[in-house]
């Protein structure tokens, strides 16, 4: 995996759209980078949060999270009471949360994320889709993407957090 380059370079992902290449392609990057850097990470050190910034197990938490949410928008539905459950606990370090646990969820939820991507229709992308409480407008295709680049993000803050503990 570390001398593989980076997934957008590996061609296309099997069964997917064209135009969800770039989502799925930075998906699957993030899925490789999370195992990568949490490799060896203690449980210990999940919670530390570094000149009050977000910890790693609040990152690894909010991109299974924030991954469900956003991909229950683009299937048109409404959040569940347990999404809401979990949104509010994102963060919160309870019960016996572990390193390895948080990196399984999220890996697990990429996976679902990706095999989503496979099954959406071209003529699906642009149809609006509402976002949230306030019904914020988007598309298809705008939550998919946003998903993707907000898992990314996630994933830079997750390495410099990882980084900045471990010194």
């Amino acid at each position: 995996m570390d001398t593989l380059p980076e997934v957008w370079l590996r061609g296309p992902v099997p069964g997917t759209d064209a135009f969800l290449q770039p989502a799925a392609h930075a998906l699957l990057q993030a899925r490789e980078e999370i195992l990568r850097f949490t490799r060896d990470f203690p449980d210990e050190a999940l919670w530390i949060k570094p000149a009050g910034a977000a910890s790693a197990g609040f990152h690894l938490q909010h991109l299974k999270g924030v991954l469900d949410r956003l991909f229950t928008y683009a299937r048109g539905q409404s959040l569940s009471a347990s999404q809401l459950e979990y949104l509010r606990n994102e963060g919160v370090p309870a019960g016996q949360l572990t390193v390895e646990g948080l990196v399984a969820a999220a890996v697990q939820q990429i996976d679902e994320s990706v095999g989503y991507l496979r099954t959406v229709p071209r003529d699906e992308l642009t149809e609006p889709r509402a976002v949230g409480r306030k019904a914020l407008p988007s598309t298809v295709l705008g939550l998919l993407f946003h998903a993707a680049e907000h898992t990314q993000r996630h994933v830079g803050q997750l390495y410099v957090t990882i980084k900045v503990v471990r010194c």
